[in-house]
C-alpha cells in the first residue's frame, strides 16, 4: 500500500517564534518607568555584572550587603546624555567603600570614594561627563541593617541639544517623559513629581482591569491566537482536498477501463458473456513493469490483449 503523503503540518514552530517576538515588542511599546535594582541581586552573578544596562532612570539600592566586591555599569540610550546621580539615604559602614567612575570600566582615577564618612547632604547632585556610569562596591563581613544606601540614577540631556521630552523647572534638565510622576525625584527638584495638572494627565487608569502593559499583551496574544487558528484550518482543509484527488482519477481509470471491456477495438459492443474484470492496475498479457499497465504497455499490445 502506498503511504498517503500528508504535508509538513502547521508551522509550529514559526507560530511561537512569532508569539515571542511580537509580545517582546508589546512588552517594549509600553512606557518604561524607573527601574530598580538592588546590590544583593545584582552582585549574585558575576556573568550579570558584566553586561551594560540601558536605562533611562532607576533607583539602586542597598542594606547591609556583606563580603561584596561587586562591579555595575549603567549606560543611557544616547550618546548626548549623561548621568545624573542623588543619594536619597547614604549610610555606609566605615570599612565599606562605594566607588564611582565616570566610564564603562573601574580603571583610572574614580570620581568618587564614599565611606562612612559622607553624607547624601554633603554630597548633593553628581554629574558625569560620558554616558556611561561605573560602580563599584567592596564591602566587610560586618554590619548592621542600618547600613547601606539608595541611589537616583537619571539620565539627562543638556537644553542645548534641543529638548523633545520634558525639561526640569529649575535646572533646565531634559528627562524621559516616562519618568514622570513614578514616584522617584529624578529632576532632583521635584519638578517632575509635581501634584499638579501634568501628572494627572500623565497617569492612564486601567483598562477592563489591567494595566496598559498587560492589556496590550492580551490583545495582541489573542490575535495571534486566532490568526493561529484561521491558518491551520486552511491547511487541513488543502490536505483533505489533496488526499481526495487520487481517489477522484482511480474512479476515472476504472471507467475508462468499463467503456474498453464493453466496445471492441472496431467500435462494436462486445457480447455480455465475453466480458472480462480487468484488475486496477497491472497486465495479464506482458509484464506492466512499476508503472503499471497503462504507462508501461504499448497501444498495439493492449488491442492484442483486448482482441484475444
Amino acid at each position: 500500500m502506498q503511504r498517503e503523503n500528508r504535508g509538513p503540518g502547521p508551522p509550529w514552530g514559526m507560530f511561537l517564534i512569532s508569539i515571542s517576538f511580537l509580545l517582546g515588542i508589546a512588552t517594549l511599546s509600553a512606557a518604561e518607568k524607573s527601574k530598580y535594582y538592588s546590590m544583593q541581586a545584582l552582585c549574585k552573578n558575576h556573568f550579570l555584572q558584566q553586561v551594560y544596562r540601558k536605562i533611562d532612570g532607576a533607583l539602586l539600592w542597598s542594606q547591609n550587603e556583606r563580603n561584596l566586591d561587586c562591579v555595575v555599569t549603567f549606560q543611557t540610550h544616547s550618546i548626548l546624555q549623561r548621568f545624573m546621580l542623588r543619594f536619597d539615604f547614604l549610610q555606609l559602614d566605615c570599612n565599606d567603600h562605594l566607588y564611582i567612575y565616570d566610564g564603562a570600566h573601574p580603571v583610572g582615577t574614580y570620581k568618587s570614594d564614599l565611606t562612612c564618612k559622607n553624607t547624601k547632604q554633603k554630597l548633593g547632585v553628581m554629574f558625569t561627563n560620558t554616558n556611561y556610569v561605573t560602580l563599584k562596591y567592596v564591602t566587610d563581613g560586618w554590619g548592621t541593617d542600618s547600613n547601606g544606601f539608595k541611589l537616583v540614577i537619571t539620565a539627562v540631556k543638556d537644553i542645548k541639544h534641543t529638548c523633545t521630552e520634558y525639561q526640569c523647572k529649575l535646572r533646565k534638565l531634559c528627562i524621559a517623559t516616562d519618568l514622570l510622576c513614578d514616584g522617584i525625584n529624578h529632576c532632583a527638584d521635584g519638578s517632575d513629581e509635581s501634584s499638579n495638572t501634568l501628572c494627572q494627565n500623565n497617569e492612564s487608569g486601567p483598562i477592563l482591569g489591567l494595566e496598559v502593559t498587560g492589556f496590550v499583551v492580551v490583545v495582541v496574544s489573542i490575535l495571534l491566537v486566532l490568526l493561529f487558528l484561521i491558518a491551520a484550518v486552511a491547511i487541513c482543509i488543502c490536505r483533505r482536498g489533496g488526499n481526495a484527488r487520487p481517489r477522484n482519477s482511480t474512479q476515472q481509470q476504472n471507467a475508462s477501463y468499463s467503456l474498453q471491456q464493453m466496445y471492441g477495438s472496431n467500435g462494436a459492443m462486445k457480447q455480455q458473456g465475453s466480458m472480462t474484470t480487468l484488475p486496477i492496475q497491472g497486465n495479464w498479457c506482458h509484464p506492466a513493469g512499476p508503472l503499471g499497465f497503462r504507462h508501461s504497455t504499448p497501444p498495439r499490445a493492449r488491442l492484442y490483449c483486448l482482441a484475444k
